[in-house]
């Protein structure tokens, strides 16, 4: 009974912001690494940005300065706070937890949320 349930989505102009949000339940929050992924149509997913349990954080080089990922233990959510959007944003977005453990890979995604930024 995992879940993750993303929020935040839609549509804003060249240069405005949003945040997502990734509500979880069925887990132990801080025990999972916490990552963003984008698709875009045509494209390959890619990692945005990702949070470890011990809070370092990593960005790939076209969202750095730009987005931050963020987390909030007592509300079992994660965020991405975008700003300065640009066309080449526009994509699907996916929350993602995940561990490692000694028996192998737990790996759960939410159901993605669309982001459009145009004029």
């Amino acid at each position: 009974q995992v879940q993750l349930v993303e929020s935040g989505g839609g549509l804003v102009q060249p240069g405005g912001s949003l945040r997502l949000s990734c509500a979880t339940s069925g887990i132990t929050f801080s025990t999972y690494t916490m990552a963003w992924h984008r698709q875009a149509p045509g494209k390959q997913r890619e990692l945005v940005a990702l949070i470890t349990v011990d809070g370092t954080t990593n960005y790939v080089d076209s969202v750095k300065g730009r987005f931050a990922i963020a987390r909030d233990t007592a509300k079992n959510t994660m965020y991405l706070q975008m700003n300065s959007l640009k066309p080449d944003d526009t994509a699907v977005y996916y929350c993602r937890i995940y561990k490692s453990y000694s028996l192998g890979l737990r790996d759960y995604w939410g159901q993605g949320t669309q982001v459009t930024v145009s004029s």
